[in-house]
């Protein structure tokens, strides 16, 4: 029997397969809030007038909200303008709006809907908007871990809390087994709460489902040891940890991330410092913890924001999340002096959330105007109690 001989081919690696694999460096993405893979320009030059004509006829009746990620070309048409959790509780303020148009993705128009009044319909431009981190943890998933938890005979002292960027599944699920929701500016608040919900020298937290806001806020903010936490990952038989590191464990976090902050590296840092000196590097508490260990200030968006806005002029900052916010910040401090670049070279837009366009909202906002309710989010009752019951703990905090 003969056996075929796979001839030997002379393919040579492009530059951009290179580029892709990470062997080689981009000269063109070194331009601070610039990025290679630039956003196009809305393909229609009539969709911006569209857009305010629609927004025009439904008046009162539509409340328009813009996450601090999206594109200009959607932001410019937000009533308001802020993180996930703020922009919530902007649209439980707003009863009289009939509509809650949500650019921002899917988690963030759950928790809207779930403020808001039954009378009031939450709408999302684009329904495949989701979150990679969010989906990293589905209630199946989180159900099982919670048996390997009962197993290790430790569910009783397991406190869960959610990062605000989770499915309302996960929110419920947080609300049925005593927990709270947190988000980036209170997660200390938040956890020191869960600690004081039993003896606190056994009392664990189940963190879900972003790992390193969970490991920075008990390492950095809280005084625990990078051995204090384990990190449970939902692929793994038992999330590849054994019942004994699961009871010596304070932190059992979940092995989720974000896709944009979670690609920033020490390397990232020292970079922007050997090539702007006098750099100031702040960054999410998404980041990893090496990133935050060496950066000088870390916080929320909002954080971020006031941080800049505080900044003497002149001053330099390498800013490490999402780059829509970077570079709107970068154009709006630029005539004070502040030197406001992208910390990394290569990491561009979040994908999901820039799947909201001009385009889809403006479909969105015509199909309103006409009388079509379209990509309406809508969660279950039972799902919507328990989700609250934990949204309400996190409002409770002091």
């Amino acid at each position: 029997m003969t056996t075929a001989q796979t001839p030997e081919l002379d393919v040579q690696p492009t530059p951009l397969a290179l580029l892709l694999l990470g062997r080689e460096a981009d000269p063109k993405s070194e331009r601070g809030v610039e990025c290679p893979g630039d956003l196009p320009s809305p393909s229609d030059p009539d969709l911006v007038e569209r857009a305010r004509a629609a927004k025009e006829k439904l008046g009162d009746k539509v409340f328009v909200l813009g996450h601090h990620y999206q594109r200009d070309e959607v932001i410019q048409f937000a009533d308001v303008t802020g993180d996930s959790f703020k922009l919530a509780r902007d649209a439980a303020a707003r009863p009289e709006a009939e509509y809650i148009v949500f650019c921002g993705v899917h988690f963030m128009a759950e928790s809207a809907d779930i403020l808001t009044s039954d009378d009031q319909k939450v709408v999302l431009p684009d329904l495949a908007a989701g979150c990679s981190m969010a989906d990293m943890a589905t209630a199946e998933q989180v159900a099982e871990c919670w048996d390997v938890l009962t197993e290790a005979g430790i569910a009783e002292q397991v406190v869960p809390v959610s990062y605000m960027n989770s499915s309302a599944d996960i929110k419920a699920f947080t609300g049925k087994h005593g927990g709270t929701i947190c988000t980036s500016s209170n997660a200390k608040r938040a956890l020191e709460w869960a600690f004081q919900q039993g003896e606190p020298s056994t009392t664990k937290v189940l963190f879900l489902p972003d790992q390193h806001l969970g490991r920075n806020t008990a390492v950095r903010d809280m005084g625990m040891s990078l051995d204090d936490c384990v990190v449970y990952n939902p692929h793994k038989p038992n999330g590849g940890l054994t019942a004994e590191q699961l009871r010596a464990a304070k932190m059992i976090l979940w092995r989720g991330h974000c896709s944009v902050h979670g690609r920033f590296s020490l390397d990232s840092v020292n970079d922007v410092r050997a090539r702007i000196p006098g750099v100031n590097v702040l960054v999410h508490p998404e980041c990893k913890n090496e990133v935050v260990a060496a950066a000088d200030h870390v916080g929320s968006t909002e954080y971020i924001i006031k941080a800049l806005e505080a900044a003497p002029a002149g001053s330099k900052w390498a800013i490490g999340t999402e780059l829509n916010l970077v570079r709107r910040l970068a154009n709006r401090f630029a005539p004070e002096g502040k030197e406001i670049v992208f910390l990394d070279k290569t990491v561009c837009f979040c994908s999901t959330m820039n799947r909201i366009d001009l385009p889809h909202l403006v479909w969105a906002l015509e199909s309103l105007a006409e009388g079509n309710l379209v990509n309406r989010i809508e969660v279950d009752k039972e799902t919507e109690a328990f989700a609250k019951l934990a949204l309400e703990r996190m409002l409770a905090l002091p």
